[in-house]
């Protein structure tokens, strides 16, 4: 359930079909995100599950499982 609904976000925020979204899918690496776009998707995860992401955890997530892991621990 987290994993579908955040790439519903990452789709939404990054203009990409969500279908290509896997845990294993990399922000910058993969998806091109720059800082402006992880603060938005951060945004949108703290929205969608009514949960705060510190900073310290921000600068920790690479992937979109590691941001899956962070949803599931909140």
């Amino acid at each position: 359930m987290e994993l579908e609904k955040l790439k519903e976000i990452i789709a939404e925020i990054l203009s990409v079909d969500p279908r290509e979204v896997t845990e294993e899918t990399k922000f910058v690496e993969d998806l091109c995100a720059d800082s402006l776009d992880v603060y938005q998707i951060v945004m949108g995860i703290e929205e969608a599950f009514d949960i705060e992401i510190s900073e310290e955890d921000i600068s920790r997530i690479t992937t979109v499982g590691e941001a899956v892991e962070l949803i599931r621990r909140a």
